[in-house]
């Protein structure tokens, strides 16, 4: 079917699905107040840290992890948690946590109660449960053998069957998150496994991952112990590092003595706490970290007939540019989706730019394969908050403006490509275009440094509806013409694929792959009703 002309009828359909596949589930999108409604939302960012040698240690890890959840704000900014142990005792942890943003959240005061030898935090944006108060994580559960953290990137694509055996087994839940859910679901220790000397966690989180193979990254916290898990799909992404003496400068870390180590979401804050990248965790793979450093316990393995499938969206969107996936950095491949889309789409212009800062790494990879320059059309308002939701198009058309002043004497009398990362609604590039030919740009073209966006995402990023996503409305022409561009280019999802793996670090193709639901409609296990596992 041609995306362009997608029927009325085809778009309720899609509705009709989600609420037959996930009845319990509120797919409305759920925008907080202030959200900006333009774009697409991440998942969650999740974090975790530990002390290596002596207890007590030295280190802050209550600021260690703050910090960490600092860097991944970016991934979520509706509500926060920060939990920590001194691994002495089972019985509890110290805990914080609340509606709002890290620096509205975490005070001195607070800080000074999140004091222990490891921790896991977690920022978060609501994709299916409510953005309330009840669905803060990490989410902390008492069990038989103590306390139990969890902190959860994801969501959970056959969360159904998983909740219909947690109830069986006569657990309650108070809230519709998959976090809470997964966490249930740790504290049934499955029936096979012997554990008289104690609860069996590995074990108990391969039991979890065999019922439910994507999509998700964790990590769990229990007395003296933090376990990281990731997906057996790799959809979404959690790397290791390791703390280092603050001298180190550029030293290998290899080489450095650990003082501790974390896991993250993301490589980008690791520099900033004194921390190193080691490396990503593998697809499946179980990581046990305790104060003596860290070990795989298990590898949990997919179909042999099924690929990996990272999200490909954190290359173009999600991730921040210095954040390493597949041993490059994000930066250098966004660069490439610019040179590609230069090769696919070129055009005889003046100047290339960027809608800062989404477009601006793509763009200069754009410049430099078009051998035209590079200059800055457009000057930021940084204190101007996120767009707040307005009733109508027009007041959100005008809220986007407000973000952006002209370079006039950049843009006078030039033919300008404006580089983008992606189009989702389609309410942005509109009032920036016009404010570019009121400034006087000849020309305006529009480049898009990925594939158009056309179909939902089941695996915990909240896509609007097809009926709100502007490729599914308008083919490339006619967008331009109601954007008002000159013209307008994507980027091919074959290009997109070949782009990011330009760089990336040479691995075995059967642990390479990529998830591009949202661009052509293959979910890597199928559509949710249609799961065979």
């Amino acid at each position: 079917m041609n995306p362009s002309t997608t029927s009325s009828k085809s778009v309720c359909n899609d509705q009709l699905h989600r609420e037959k596949v996930f009845p319990q589930k509120n797919y409305k999108q759920i925008q907080p107040e202030g959200e900006n409604v333009t774009g697409l939302t991440c998942e969650c960012g999740v974090f975790g840290a530990i002390a290596c040698g002596e207890w007590p240690t030295q280190i802050d890890i209550g600021q260690v992890v703050c910090l960490g959840l600092v860097a991944l704000q970016h991934r979520g900014q509706e509500s926060a948690g920060i939990v920590t142990s001194t691994g002495k005792t089972s019985k509890n942890f110290s805990v914080h946590k609340g509606m709002g943003m890290i620096n509205n959240l975490f005070n001195d005061d607070t800080m000074k109660k999140l004091k222990g030898n490891l921790g896991i935090g977690h920022n978060r944006y609501s994709t299916s449960a409510a953005s309330e108060m009840v669905n803060c994580q990490p989410f902390v559960v008492h069990t038989a053998h103590g306390a139990l953290a969890i902190a959860h990137n994801g969501e959970l694509v056959n969360c159904e069957s998983l909740r219909k055996e947690v109830l069986e087994r006569g657990v309650g839940l108070s809230t519709h998150s998959d976090s809470e859910l997964i966490a249930q679901s740790l504290c049934c220790a499955p029936l096979d496994i012997s554990e008289h000397d104690g609860p069996n966690w590995p074990a108990r989180i391969r039991h979890f991952m065999t019922l439910a193979p994507l999509s998700y990254s964790l990590v769990v916290m229990h007395k003296d112990k933090i376990y990281a898990v990731r997906d057996t799909y790799g959809n979404r992404p959690l790397c290791i590092g390791k703390i280092v003496p603050i001298g180190l400068g550029a030293g290998k870390p290899d080489v450095a003595p650990a003082e501790g180590y974390v896991v993250s979401s993301e490589s980008c804050g690791f520099l900033s706490i004194g921390a190193r990248y080691v490396r990503e965790l593998e697809p499946g793979e179980i990581v046990e970290f305790t104060r003596n450093g860290f070990r795989t316990v298990d590898i949990v393995e997919r179909p042999d007939y099924k690929r990996m499938a990272f999200c490909i969206f954190e290359y173009v969107y999600f991730a921040r540019a210095d954040s390493i996936f597949e041993g490059q950095m994000v930066y250098s491949a966004r660069l490439q989706c610019g040179r590609q889309l230069a090769r696919e789409s070129p055009l005889d212009a003046d100047i290339v730019s960027s809608v800062p800062e989404s477009g601006t790494a793509a763009a200069h990879g754009f410049a430099r394969e078009s051998n035209l320059p590079f200059a800055e059309v457009l000057c930021k308002n940084r204190y101007v908050g996120r767009t707040f939701i307005q009733p109508s198009t027009r007041l959100r058309q005008l809220g986007v403006a407000k973000k952006f002043g002209a370079l006039a004497e950049n843009v006078e009398g030039k033919r300008i490509v404006l580089i983008d990362d992606s189009i989702v609604r389609g309410n942005t590039i509109g009032p920036i275009i016009k404010l570019l030919r009121d400034a006087g740009a000849k020309e305006v073209h529009i480049r898009i440094a990925s594939p158009p966006l056309l179909y939902p995402c089941y695996m915990g990023i909240n896509i609007p509806t097809r009926e709100e996503l502007i490729g599914n409305k308008l083919n490339p022409e006619q967008l331009a013409k109601h954007v008002g561009a000159d013209s307008l280019a994507y980027l091919s999802v074959e290009g997109l694929v070949k782009a990011v793996q330009v760089n990336k670090a040479q691995c075995n193709p059967s642990k390479s792959g990529y998830c591009t639901a949202c661009l052509t409609g293959d979910y890597p296990g199928g559509l949710p009703e249609d799961l065979s596992w």
